[in-house]
């Protein structure tokens, strides 16, 4: 994996903080984590988005943010676990792997 997708796989787990932040963020400062998670989210898949195709890029990065959402709400908030929930997450993540694997890098222009 190149610096590029680590950058949009960094910039989705950002985009898990944030959107986590908020629907829990109850104090100043845990609003002003959740706004610096929106800029480093931000500021990255735009950084990886100039050297990338634009489309899997952002493909990649919601399915990132939305399947780690689900399952952040999951694991840690205490949000009732449903199979049908865990399978549409698969079937999204099996889609965002799939746009990955057959998009290639070489037929994208880099931005100046």
């Amino acid at each position: 994996m190149n610096r590029n997708w680590t950058l949009v796989f960094v910039a989705g787990l950002f985009e898990i903080a944030w959107v986590s932040g908020l629907k829990h963020a109850y104090n100043v400062w845990t609003w002003i984590g959740t706004v610096l998670a929106i800029l480093i989210s931000m500021d990255m898949l735009i950084r990886a988005s100039k050297r990338l195709p634009v489309g899997t890029t952002y493909a990649v990065f919601t399915g990132i943010g939305t399947a780690g959402t689900v399952l952040m709400e999951m694991l840690v908030f205490g949000e009732p676990f449903k199979i049908a929930k865990m399978l549409l997450i698969l079937l999204l993540l099996a889609g965002v792997i799939g746009l990955k694997v057959i998009t290639s890098e070489t037929g994208s222009k880099e931005v100046h």
